[in-house]
């Protein structure tokens, strides 16, 4: 990646991750029969920044993800990401040194 892409360009399969999350979003704030002009004011962001969040535009700030969720009363579900780290489990089970028992004395 070129550095004036290095922050912008995801992997496809990131980019349908966020669309995804964008989505969410969305049904969330239906599903609480809010308008987009009540999270604006709830999170304090712009409508444009509402609705590149609704697209999962990849380029919004985290933090502002968390407004938006915080105003969804989604705070808690940031505790979500990266909980179920299986890879990183195994990988440390795999450093882990087996116990030797000790040799029986007759």
């Amino acid at each position: 990646m070129t550095k004036s892409t290095m922050g912008t360009k995801l992997p496809r399969k990131l980019e349908q991750k966020m669309q995804i999350v964008g989505e969410q979003i969305i049904l969330a704030r239906l599903r609480r029969n809010l308008s987009v002009a009540q999270i604006v004011e709830r999170a304090t962001c712009s409508p444009l920044t509402a609705s590149r969040i609704e697209k999962g535009v990849p380029t919004v700030a985290i933090g502002i993800y968390l407004r938006v969720l915080y105003a969804l009363q989604l705070g808690d579900d940031i505790l979500l990401l990266a909980k179920e780290d299986a890879m990183g489990k195994a990988l440390q089970d795999l450093g882990l040194k087996k116990r030797e028992r000790a040799s029986k004395k007759e």
